[in-house]
């Protein structure tokens, strides 16, 4: 049985890797990739802890995407253990670890349905829609 100190530094990991999956869930919200979702993959899989989908309608946009996020985890010292499909940008793939991120573009997104492959997993968090350019809140 796990101590309480132990517990709370579970419950803390936790919403510490939550806390990156929103972030970069954030960053593809705001470099206007949609359908934004952060799954919570940690009551069944272990792979990884979450995974955060993003789509966007071209090759350029999702390589565009990885590398801002790339750059700002780099930046603070969060290396990837693996990016693959930078080349392609159809289905790119950075693993963090815990967090793993998949950017798609739409058609990729629609034919490989992560979400329905992962669908025991809940969304956990999608970011606030953004306001449209020029619009008035």
């Amino acid at each position: 049985m796990p101590s309480r100190g132990g517990a709370r530094l579970e419950r803390n990991i936790r919403v510490e890797t939550l806390e990156l999956a929103r972030r970069i869930a954030d960053l593809c919200d705001e470099k206007l990739t949609h359908d934004v979702v952060v799954l919570d993959l940690q009551d069944v899989s272990i792979l990884c802890d979450y995974f955060v989908l993003a789509s966007a309608p071209t090759r350029v946009q999702t390589r565009e995407v990885a590398r801002n996020i790339d750059g700002m985890l780099s930046a603070e010292g969060l290396q990837p253990k693996s990016i693959q499909g930078m080349r392609e940008g159809a289905w790119i793939l950075l693993d963090y670890g815990v967090v793993v991120v998949h950017l798609f573009m739409d058609r990729e997104r629609e034919f490989y349905d992560l979400e329905g492959l992962w669908r025991e997993a809940p969304v956990v968090y999608r970011p606030a829609p953004q306001p449209a350019p020029g619009s008035r809140r």
